[in-house]
């Protein structure tokens, strides 16, 4: 029945978005559609009766998202419908169990404002200006509206709201722009665990670095790493041995289509792992933009 940390742990954390932060002109929209793979294997607490866990996960997902004037300053609002389909199998005793689900996930919205460096500015605007060093903070929402039953314990969503607060760092410096961000998810608990058990989980600390290299005008490739420690779960009050402190490295290239249009290409790859998921990923997501 411990297959449940298979989805549960594996979610938070790992993301890495490079250009997170970057300014864009004020009423500038966008659409994508995406498609990622994550396959690796899930680390748990040796005192678990359950072994050789592995994952194979797939999640194509819509988004949109808007830019508009908060107050002199850049603001930005998106939201993403994820679907999610895969297989989760191990040993459980002598066992093997392998279960297969496919559902809707939690929606997630990110709302971000820029606050050094990022004036709210028309698309003329914005064409003179000069690339700046960028602050920037973020909150990101995990809604609980995924596919759920109290009966099963993986589960397409996770029935419970999620909290990211981020800050963010972007200095340019020639065709190369720096970056770093640093936050901590905080949960809500999950009062239908298993039907009528209560799980909770600890804040979860994550911070992120990466470098970019623009290679001309919209087309650019980057290099990220991310580290997050926390996140131990709780159960009817008794606290499991799980938490996190892990590292993963990951590349993104993105190249444009035509002016509207542009395409991104991500790989990601655990690099330590002490408890929860030692995945790789590789994603694509295709995006359509207009003021």
């Amino acid at each position: 029945m411990l297959l449940t940390v298979v989805i549960a742990t594996t979610a938070a954390g790992q993301e890495m978005e490079p250009r997170a932060y970057s300014p864009a002109p004020n009423g500038t929209q966008f659409v994508l559609v995406g498609y990622g793979y994550q396959s690796g294997d899930v680390l748990l607490d040796s005192s678990l009766p359950l072994k050789d866990v592995n994952i194979k996960l797939n999640a194509a997902s819509v988004g949109y998202g808007r830019t508009f004037n908060l107050a002199g300053r850049q603001a930005n609002v998106a939201v993403v419908f994820p679907y999610l389909w895969g297989t989760a199998e191990g040993t459980v005793f002598e066992d093997q169990v392998k279960v297969r689900r496919s559902g809707g996930g939690d929606v997630r919205v990110r709302f971000s404002t820029l606050l050094k460096g990022g004036e709210a500015l028309s698309p003329r605007e914005f064409a003179q200006r000069k690339p700046a060093t960028i602050i920037g903070a973020s909150v990101s929402i995990v809604v609980p509206s995924g596919q759920y039953d109290p009966a099963r314990l993986v589960n397409p969503g996770s029935n419970r709201w999620a909290f990211k607060p981020e800050i963010g760092i972007s200095k340019p410096k020639g065709r190369w722009t720096f970056e770093v961000m640093g936050g901590t998810w905080l949960f809500t608990a999950n009062t239908s665990f298993l039907g009528n058990s209560r799980r909770e989980q600890k804040p979860m600390a994550s911070v992120q670095g990466g470098v970019i290299y623009t290679l001309r005008p919209r087309m650019w490739v980057s290099g990220n790493a991310t580290f997050y420690r926390g996140g131990s779960t709780v159960i009817n009050e008794k606290e499991n041995e799980d938490r996190q402190r892990n590292a993963r490295v990951g590349a993104t290239y993105s190249f444009p289509l035509n002016r509207q249009q542009s395409v991104k290409i991500a790989w990601a790859k655990g690099v330590t792992t002490r408890i929860g998921g030692n995945l790789n990923t590789i994603a694509i997501a295709w995006q359509y933009a207009w003021f």
